[in-house]
């Protein structure tokens, strides 16, 4: 699948990064290249093939108990640069945004 430059700088200008000119091309290239062997993948027969696991058979888990709660809020914020009520307080990640 091809990426235009355009939409190079549409995706660009959405995750606010800012590419030279000249690296535009590139970009969209390299991004082409990611989608072309994304595309081939989808291409390829698993019949048959066994699900492979990350993590080993085995590994204890911990019963999952409705109502109980790990850490307390307040002692999960209390190393925060700032908090209010048991919550992190962040900047805005948007900027002017009209809803």
């Amino acid at each position: 699948m091809k990426i235009e430059r355009a939409e190079v700088e549409r995706i660009a200008a959405l995750a606010r990064l800012e590419l030279d000119e000249a690296r535009l091309d590139e970009t969209a290239a390299q991004l082409s290249k990611v989608l072309d062997f994304v595309a081939a993948l989808d291409t390829l027969d698993l019949d048959g093939c066994e699900v492979s696991v990350l993590a080993p058979e085995g590994l204890p888990l911990r019963e999952d108990v409705p109502g109980t709660r790990g850490l307390d809020p307040f002692a999960a914020t209390a190393g925060a640069p700032e908090s209010e009520d048991g919550c992190f307080v962040v900047p805005p990640v948007v900027e002017n945004v009209n809803p």
